[in-house]
């Protein structure tokens, strides 16, 4: 998947006493539909651009993910598509997985809930709990479909939200899409059964209940040391103290439902957990699916290991509320999460990115444009919805192209490659890198070298507090910073007039062009192995990221007497009938495409 930063995995990783152990993990997509490019931003993508600028700083870093597969969403689906909720699965497991893959995605283990090892891991937790005191029975009123002769779990309802200012009139019955609210099926109004269409009536059924009121100190004091410690992203802070000042109630851990992790417990054996408790629970089951024997060293290590989580605002409750109070309620030592990044919502022209109606841009359609990955991953990261919903549109992603990757990135690399590898009876070096032993002399050099070794800093700042959209713009800055240094030197008249000189701003420029290749691994791994190879340099050679010191002294990065590789175009422009294309094929829903092709 992608990987000059990714480590040999034909011995799974353990923590390492003594150094910084990064446990990542992204949100586990639903495994009902394919993920479109708000979910690939909000979750995936922006994980693995944290995990590979670990791995390149040398933290012994796993990244986990995988999908979400039980509950009415997966039940929901096999309806629609007339097979079982298993065969659903492992069609979009697949989906999921190849679409990743796609995308360079370099997860360690990117694994599924549906496992042995999911319904081992929970059950423990659950009887942890028990034994604690955690948990209680209640009696609730549900929603019953009398056609269906089933009680309808929360994603079998929808209906108008109840929130003032909201009604939205296709909410579901855990939670609106609109406001964010979390909801129970029974607060809507005029709800309707998904599958029939018929008004349920409300019944009485038995439930386990987390006690999360019991847990509230504890709760408190993980979060306010966390997200300080942490730096926690505003969002989620806000998203967290909002539930906290609404007060913990008891929340329902239990379904009427046959597709999930069964209930041990007399009484209650006909039920599965509720998937805001089975889900994150993944994380951990993943985990020991990649390392069977020791998952306990990652998960009930918090001395050792720290824990790095991203995900879209919709799942903010259930990780700093929800999963925190169910591990802290075992009694148990967990490792619990130390930082969390959360994105607002990825719009897409004129609405919302939608699964469900099929509006957007899908991850199997980003292929299919013929506009390169790379070119993908820098669009959805310039544009990641940190502190504000964003704005995906056709003709911003063919101006950002144009101007901030061929008219910047690609035009320094090209120029300088050019340059060298131009023979030099035509006024170049020969595919060879040039002395420069008087560099550190030269003023104009001295500064450039001073404002990258700055930026540098600002860039390695930013990615460890997870402002992964800051270090992408400083990292581009670098390549600005050595276009005008291309400029202001003449380069092209120093070549004639000056060689020595020439020699130190071309020697200096190919240091730029490796450590580029450096900072932007994490956002586009394949751009950097291309410009490696252009360099003739192997992998391992960017294994040095973020060397302040190295940065400093640009013209030491690549040793005189080097030979490169052949240069090549590494961006190439979308034209406004290509641009207008696009936005025609991709306009309307999915239902409407399927339709305008028959």
């Amino acid at each position: 998947m992608g990987d000059l930063a990714k480590q040999d995995q034909s011995v799974p990783k353990l923590p390492i006493p003594g150094e910084r152990n990064i446990l990542i993990t992204s949100a586990l997509p639903y495994v009902n539909n394919v993920p479109h490019l708000g979910n690939i931003i909000g979750c995936v993508l922006s994980a693995d651009v944290f995990a590979r600028y670990c791995r390149l700083r040398g933290y012994n870093t796993v990244y986990i993910s995988g999908t979400d597969e039980y509950g009415t969403a997966t039940e929901t689906k096999a309806m629609e598509e007339k097979c079982s909720p298993q065969e659903i699965c492992d069609k979009y497991h697949k989906i999921h997985r190849e679409v990743y893959e796609w995308f360079n995605i370099s997860f360690d283990q990117f694994g599924r809930t549906s496992t042995p090892q999911q319904t081992e891991v929970c059950q423990q937790i659950f009887k942890k709990l028990l034994d604690s005191d955690r948990l209680a029975e209640n009696t609730i009123q549900q929603l019953h479909c009398d056609s269906c002769k089933r009680f309808l779990a929360d994603r079998f309802v929808e209906g108008t939200c109840p929130t003032q200012g909201c009604y939205y009139d296709s909410a579901r019955g855990d939670q609106c899409d609109k406001c964010g609210k979390l909801l129970n099926p029974t607060e809507l109004k005029d709800p309707k059964c998904k599958v029939c269409k018929e008004t349920p009536r409300i019944r009485k059924t038995n439930h386990l209940f987390l006690e999360l009121p019991l847990l509230k100190d504890k709760l408190e004091d993980y979060i306010n040391k966390a997200s300080v410690e942490g730096c926690w992203s505003q969002n989620a802070v806000q998203i967290t103290n909002a539930w906290l000042k609404e007060g913990l109630k008891q929340r329902c851990i239990t379904r009427d439902l046959k597709w999930g992790v069964p209930v041990p417990h007399d009484g209650f054996r006909d039920k599965v957990f509720y998937v805001w408790f089975d889900a994150p629970i993944g994380y951990i089951s993943i985990t020991k699916c990649h390392t069977p024997d020791h998952w306990e060293k990652w998960w009930k290590n918090p001395e050792d290991v720290e824990l790095y989580q991203f995900m879209g605002k919709d799942n903010v409750p259930f990780h700093t509320v929800m999963f925190p109070s169910a591990l802290l309620g075992t009694g148990e030592n967990w490792t619990l999460m130390k930082n969390i990044s959360v994105t607002e919502y990825l719009n897409y022209e004129e609405g919302k990115f939608s699964k469900s109606r099929g509006i957007g841009v899908f991850g199997n359609d980003a292929k299919g444009t013929g506009i390169p990955v790379e070119v993908w991953r820098y669009y959805l990261l310039t544009n990641r919805p940190e502190v504000s919903d964003t704005l995906f549109t056709w003709a911003d992603l063919q101006a950002k192209l144009k101007s901030e990757l061929v008219g910047n990135l690609g035009n320094f690399i090209n120029r300088v490659l050019s340059f060298v590898a131009k023979p030099s009876a035509k006024g170049g070096y020969g595919d060879t890198i040039p002395d420069a032993p008087h560099a550190d002399s030269d003023a104009l050099t001295l500064e450039l070298a001073e404002i990258v070794g700055r930026y540098v800093e600002q860039y390695i700042e930013a990615m460890e507090k997870l402002k992964l959209k800051q270090g992408l713009k400083i990292a581009m800055s670098i390549s600005s910073e050595g276009n005008a240094y291309l400029q202001e030197s003449k380069f092209w008249k120093l070549y004639k007039e000056d060689r020595p000189r020439c020699s130190i701003v071309i020697k200096t420029s190919v240091g730029l062009v490796h450590l580029l290749a450096c900072l932007l691994e994490p956002y586009m791994p394949s751009f950097s192995a291309r410009v490696l190879e252009q360099l003739n340099l192997p992998p391992e050679s960017i294994k040095s990221l973020c060397d302040v010191n190295k940065a400093k002294r640009p013209w030491e990065i690549v040793p005189d007497g080097h030979k490169i590789g052949q240069p090549k175009t590494l961006f190439t422009t979308l034209t406004g009938e290509e641009v207008e294309s696009l936005r025609k094929k991709f306009s309307g829903s999915q239902a409407d495409r399927e339709k305008r092709t028959q």
